[in-house]
């Protein structure tokens, strides 16, 4: 708390060049054409015709005026002036000021001083326990979720298949939304786009056609952490115990991928009567698997 004029801390500036005018002693003090006010006389460094002024005798600083003891005449000059602020304190730097040069190698973690713009316009830098460190933007992205993506089959199919290999598609209607990167899928195969922990959901729908009745349709979600044997994670059923029925059912697994080469999910459909129909469609979702990356692995 200060009474009277604030200090002015760690600015220090340069004045405006000026100009003589024969037979005058005050003259206003400016930076970049805008009146500054130094501290006082004290905190100036004012040069006369290449001398360096006593503050308080050879010259006065009253708010932004600058008197000298006596007139100045044709060809004197003032060389410079120059406001030191508050020489005890260096303040807080100006804005867009601190250059990577004036950081300590140690100050960013796991690297020397900050030499150049963040190479992703995705990453930004954020104090950790007084660390700088970089930050992907994209872990922070939509509430923390960086991939959510819905794929379906597009055609109905009879019988059992393991796994669904074929008319897979990404759900591209009705304003569907999408966030990141994709899955991307091979003969019924998905492979994961980064590692993380990922949450499946398999969904399917079937139908008795032509007066087909199966007591049970098992829906399951088969994974493999070696890019070979796949195991069932998550199954469910349903059943059309009467002629011409639907029926459905969902199975979610939360799969931990730890390497995107050998971590892989596929969707396989078995019936007890071999003339159920398995429901798929390219304009609405009826057969679909869903995936949302939840976060690191």
């Amino acid at each position: 708390m200060y009474i009277g004029k604030t200090p002015t801390v760690g600015n220090f500036q340069v004045c405006d060049a000026i100009s003589v005018v024969n037979g005058q002693a005050a003259y206003t003090l400016q930076v970049g054409g805008v009146n500054v006010a130094p501290e006082s006389a004290n905190h100036m460094l004012v040069s006369l015709n290449g001398i360096l002024q006593k503050p308080g005798s050879s010259f006065t600083i009253s708010s932004s005026t600058m008197t000298f003891a006596s007139n100045l005449a044709t060809g004197d000059v003032i060389d410079f002036v120059q406001i030191l602020g508050n020489v005890l304190d260096i303040g807080a730097p100006s804005d867009d000021t601190v250059t990577a040069a004036k950081l300590n190698n140690d100050v960013i973690s796991g690297q020397t001083a900050l030499t150049s713009e963040p190479a992703d316009t995705d990453e930004f830098l954020v104090s950790d326990a007084g660390t700088i460190k970089r930050i992907d933007y994209s872990l922070i992205k939509g509430g923390g979720i960086t991939m959510a993506e819905s794929w379906r089959v597009t055609a109905d199919f009879t019988g059992d298949a393991s796994p669904i290999s074929t008319n897979w598609e990404k759900t591209d209607t009705d304003g569907y939304g999408n966030i990141g990167s994709s899955m991307t899928e091979s003969s019924g195969i998905f492979t994961f786009p980064s590692t993380g922990i990922y949450l499946i959901i398999f969904r399917m729908s079937s139908f008795g056609n032509g007066g087909a009745i199966s007591h049970y349709n098992s829906y399951r979600l088969q994974t493999t952490t070696d890019n070979s044997s796949y195991d069932t994670a998550s199954e469910n059923y349903s059943n059309n115990e009467h002629v011409d029925s639907y029926s459905g059912a969902t199975t979610e697994f939360i799969f931990d991928v730890t390497n995107t080469t050998t971590h892989k999910v596929r969707f396989s459909v078995e019936n007890l009567h071999n003339g159920m129909v398995n429901l798929g469609d390219s304009g609405n979702d009826r057969t679909t698997a869903k995936f949302i990356r939840l976060g690191d692995t």
